[in-house]
């Protein structure tokens, strides 16, 4: 997300940072560049305007003249702006009602509506500690009672069963009676959507918005069409109370124009950020995280939390140990290292969450590091535990067995042992105190070393093969 604006506006405020001093006409210069790129990301032209005004006004007055270093002061003033445009703090959901706390979803069909509920019940009792029950009233779609019922059960939270030929109104009153006398905390209720915004899909929400009062009403859009998806928010907003918006398919929206437009445009912040398809690929909302990544700082804090959820900190502290020892990093211990990248998902996502990055970030991605980690592990799988203890076992007809038993050919073996012999040379040099110094940093701050793979990545490097 966000790639090319990161890209332009990296470009564009490198030529201003360096400057020791700042006059009207190169901020005016920088300004017009800026402009240009926020419009390419698909931001609405009065986002645009507004934010292109506050930071001149900024730039042009005392806080960047009587600064030391008038370049990077406007940096900060950009970087400020950036997150006053999307909301200034992360806000979470306000579930201190009296149970059960009712969130109802809505949105148009096929923004990922009954997707994003199941997320968002997996985070609520993963991350929350709530006990959740979804339900879902949109009667039109028998596909979609079906689905809620079958993401239900994939993320563990109670599911009430409903039908077609009911009303939506009885239908979410009679989840949260249920939710009652379960002692659930909070139910989930997934709304009818339609292709477009219609007078009988806004009667029929309000009826039902009016009916169970919830504690959040999250509007459901897809990042993926961009400025409509801004002008849909709007109009649901005219008719509902909205108190948030969740931003799906955020993953895969280069331009990033709707997340830096809702907030303005709406009034509502952004909650959460659907990243992907898989049902723990929600991430609360940001915008100092954010603005961080788009303007190419990174966003560590991001990743410490994600390596915190998802790094088994056993494996990394057995690995730790092995090495300390002095035992030598077998191929079984790489594919656990791949296996724990792929976890944090993949290298390119690692990056781009690291300040700097960015750019690295995109030509991994191109590179398709993460099909290369795959191929790896195959080859890793297709060996027997002998094989994988001990590399220099591989004689020519042994790597003709694994190469056709995984596919793959003899060159990507020669490589794959390649690379493992450069990264057990370095682990070699962690005997002893060493591994604890590599394990500083990022690992440190996370409170003990343990919980990142060693180096942060295997061989605490680049990523195997990016020279």
């Amino acid at each position: 997300m966000f790639e090319n604006l990161q890209d332009r506006l990296s470009r564009t405020l490198k030529k201003v940072t360096g400057k020791a001093k700042l006059t009207e006409a190169n901020i005016q210069d920088t300004l017009r560049e800026v402009r240009k790129a926020l419009l390419e990301a698909d931001v609405a032209l009065p986002v645009v305007k507004a934010f292109v005004e506050r930071v001149r006004k900024r730039a042009l007055g005392q806080e960047v003249s009587r600064a030391l270093n008038p370049g990077q002061q406007f940096l900060k003033i950009v970087e400020s702006e950036l997150v006053a445009m999307m909301g200034d703090a992360n806000e979470s959901l306000d579930l201190a009602v009296k149970p059960p706390a009712v969130v109802m979803m809505a949105g148009l069909q096929g923004a990922g509506k009954t997707t994003s509920v199941a997320k968002l019940a997996k985070f609520l009792k993963e991350r929350e500690k709530k006990k959740v029950l979804v339900v879902s009233a949109d009667v039109y779609r028998p596909a979609a009672i079906k689905q809620l019922e079958t993401l239900a059960g994939e993320v563990g939270v109670d599911f009430f069963p409903s039908s077609p030929d009911q009303k939506p109104v009885d239908i979410a009153n009679n989840a949260i009676t249920q939710a009652r006398k379960s002692f659930a905390d909070v139910v989930i209720v997934d709304t009818a959507g339609r292709l477009h915004v219609d007078e009988a899909l806004m009667g029929e929400i309000k009826e039902l918005h009016a009916a169970i009062t919830p504690a959040e009403t999250l509007f459901v859009i897809d990042a993926m069409i961009g400025q409509d998806a801004v002008n849909t928010a709007k109009a649901f907003n005219d008719a509902l109370e909205l108190t948030g918006v969740i931003l799906t398919k955020a993953d895969g929206d280069a331009r990033g124009g709707a997340a830096l437009s809702v907030r303005h445009i709406t009034g509502k912040p952004i909650k959460f950020l659907g990243m992907g398809e898989k049902v723990d690929a929600l991430e609360p909302f940001h915008p100092d995280r954010i603005a961080s990544r788009i303007l190419g700082m990174g966003d560590v804090m991001s990743l410490i939390e994600e390596a915190e959820r998802k790094i088994d900190r056993e494996k990394a502290e057995k690995l730790v140990k092995k090495v300390q020892k002095g035992k030598s990093f077998d191929l079984e211990d790489l594919r656990e290292q791949l296996q724990q990248m792929q976890n944090m998902g993949g290298m390119a996502s690692m990056l781009e969450k690291l300040p700097g990055m960015g750019n690295i970030a995109q030509v991994a991605e191109q590179a398709n590091m993460t099909k290369q980690f795959r191929t790896m592990e195959v080859i890793i799988d297709s060996m027997t535990p002998a094989e994988r203890s001990n590399p220099d076992l591989l004689n020519g007809s042994r790597k003709r067995r694994i190469t056709q038993g995984s596919g793959t050919q003899i060159q990507d073996l020669n490589r794959l042992l390649k690379q493992h012999k450069q990264m057990a040379k370095m682990m070699k040099k962690m005997k002893g105190g060493g591994m604890n110094k590599m394990m500083r940093g990022l690992g440190g701050m996370m409170g003990g070393g343990g919980g990142m793979p060693p180096g942060g990545f295997p061989g605490g490097g680049l990523p195997p093969g990016f020279k």
